[in-house]
């Protein structure tokens, strides 16, 4: 008895190790002097120029925009189901290739040239749509008749569909890179109170932008949206109010794919190339960049992409190269995650929290 009494005083908290806390806290205090120390030693003695640091925040904020687009899928799904598709980085990728070959398309014609912006609001809308189509046929498919299964196995079975669209995509279109077509309507800047702003990244701040401020209207102020919100509270409830549980949630799958499909076409048109390992990456730092702002929270995946993207952007000039650590650049992505550590230990529950759980509270 004595024994269990421990065991679950230790699970709620109870029991203390006091070495253990100790060491914890020491390594949160060195973490954050090495950072601090970096920044001191980057920002008064770094060969950069303040335009080139304003460079690199343009840039930061215009990745993280894409980060933001593909978290909100995750944290749409784990609020409503309560596990993380991994599979969702796929739907990315799917959206970046088929806005490869409409793009491509699109350039032999005179819409291209002419109207630009229009040729990529068609590339964008066919991007979403097949993006949408796969990432429902996942959830009718794959995940639907798991929905009553322990959380491992849904878990497991989307890990499975990521690796099925991977090879699937290889097998149909080819393991080369396909490298977006240029148009000059992208290639121009914008200065703005000091900044440069490449098109292209404006396209991408502007579009994420417009894209994630219609979702939040579209969660908080609209029917579907409130019936999302009360399958995410309690699916019985929901269901005994009148909500069409399974078409609500294949309504999450949908919008979550229709995001990522939008942010596939801005990061082809912003790094140039895509391939069929082009989610993998992408999508890992999506799931950070949602559990980083709160896992379930809209607006915290919205806010935790741009603070990755700028974070990935200027940690290696702005930390390791202080900390004089070679080839900083070459390790962009240990500090994107070494932010995440820092996030979770001093608030496990992210930058804003989960919002289901602080409703529930």
């Amino acid at each position: 008895m004595a024994t269990k009494a421990k065991a679950l005083a230790a699970r709620r908290g109870g029991l203390r190790f006091p070495l253990v806390d100790g060491f914890l806290w020491f390594i949160r205090i060195g973490l954050i002097l090495a950072i601090v120390i970096g920044a001191f030693n980057s920002l008064t003695g770094s060969n950069l120029s303040g335009q080139q640091w304003r460079n690199l925040i343009v840039f930061g904020i215009a990745q993280g925009s894409v980060y933001a687009l593909i978290a909100l899928g995750y944290t749409m799904v784990y609020g409503v189901l309560r596990f993380i598709n991994f599979a969702h980085g796929e739907v990315f990728m799917s959206g970046a290739m088929v806005g490869f070959f409409v793009t491509r398309a699109l350039s032999r014609t005179p819409l291209w040239t002419s109207a630009p912006l229009a040729a990529i609001l068609i590339a964008m809308l066919c991007c979403m749509t097949v993006s949408m189509f796969i990432a429902v046929m996942l959830e009718r498919v794959a995940y639907r008749p798991l929905r009553a299964a322990p959380r491992l196995i849904p878990l497991i079975t989307s890990i499975g569909a990521s690796f099925f669209l991977q090879y699937a995509f290889r097998g149909l279109f080819g393991a080369d890179v396909k490298v977006y077509p240029s148009t000059t309507a992208l290639s121009g800047r914008l200065d703005f109170l000091g900044f440069r702003i490449i098109h292209s990244q404006l396209l991408v701040v502007v579009s994420a932008i417009v894209i994630m401020a219609g979702l939040w209207l579209f969660v908080e102020k609209t029917r579907q949206g409130k019936a999302i919100r009360a399958v995410a509270e309690d699916q019985e409830i929901a269901r005994l109010m009148g909500i069409n549980v399974d078409r609500t949630i294949m309504l999450v799958f949908a919008i979550g794919g229709a995001m990522a499909g939008a942010a596939g076409l801005l990061f082809g048109l912003v790094f140039g190339s895509v391939n069929f390992f082009s989610g993998f990456l992408p999508g890992i730092k999506a799931f950070t960049s949602a559990v980083l702002g709160g896992i379930g929270n809209i607006v915290g995946a919205m806010l935790g992409g741009l603070t990755l993207g700028a974070v990935e952007s200027l940690g290696p000039s702005l930390v390791l190269d202080g900390l004089n650590i070679p080839a900083a650049n070459q390790l962009k992505d240990m500090i994107a995650f070494l932010a995440l550590v820092l996030v979770l230990i001093f608030r496990p529950t992210g930058i804003l929290g989960e919002k289901l759980a602080q409703e529930r509270t």
